[in-house]
């Protein structure tokens, strides 16, 4: 009996799983979905949270998966450095504040000026709460992080944000120079249907 219930249960799920959050995924919905797309009006949605990247500690949410023979442990400049990351998206700057979603992808030192320090950003927000729950935004670009304001576009979406465009505007609010940990403040301004 209890071999069965969970069979039932897997079944239901499977079959629950492409319509999760309000969005059908099936291959079948997508393509009436594109059928509609000359009558959709497009929308502009401004998103704004905070990027908690945490290098640090037991539990961190960026890894540094390789680094280059000639970069040095305790170089400034992270050049030829990948990390990976699972970096938690929050609407407030605090540790403790709501989760809205990850920030999912790879990061990599992309310069080899220490004047012009900056990251090749290839990345995914994933939303896990909300009205974009289960919806993702895709950013591909570079991050001069030494810049007040950097701004990154938005190359595409799935879910809420299918054929999503825009740019993602960070701001460092918070960086440890000795860990690496840093708290970066995201506006987000993406047009979708």
């Amino acid at each position: 009996m209890g071999r069965t219930a969970i069979i039932l249960l897997f079944c239901s799920m499977a079959i629950a799983m492409p319509i999760v959050h309000g969005i059908d995924k099936e291959p079948q919905a997508v393509d009436r979905w594109f059928q509609n797309l000359p009558q959709m009006k497009e929308k502009v949605t401004r998103l704004h949270f905070y990027f908690h990247d945490t290098l640090s500690g037991k539990n961190p949410t960026a890894v540094l998966v390789t680094q280059p023979s000639t970069t040095s442990s305790g170089s400034l400049n992270p050049f030829g450095s990948i990390f990976m990351i699972d970096d938690l998206l929050t609407i407030g700057p605090e540790p403790n504040s709501t989760l809205v979603g990850l920030a999912q992808g790879i990061y990599a030192g992309a310069s080899s000026s220490l004047e012009d320090i900056s990251l090749f950003m290839t990345l995914n927000y994933v939303f896990t709460a909300g009205a974009y729950n289960g919806s993702t935004l895709s950013i591909l670009g570079r991050n001069p992080v030494f810049e007040e304001y950097r701004e990154m576009p938005i190359v595409g979406g799935s879910g809420v944000f299918r054929l999503a465009r825009g740019i993602a505007t960070a701001k460092t609010y918070w960086f440890n120079a000795t860990t690496g940990d840093a708290i970066v403040e995201y506006n987000v301004v993406v047009i979708h249907y």
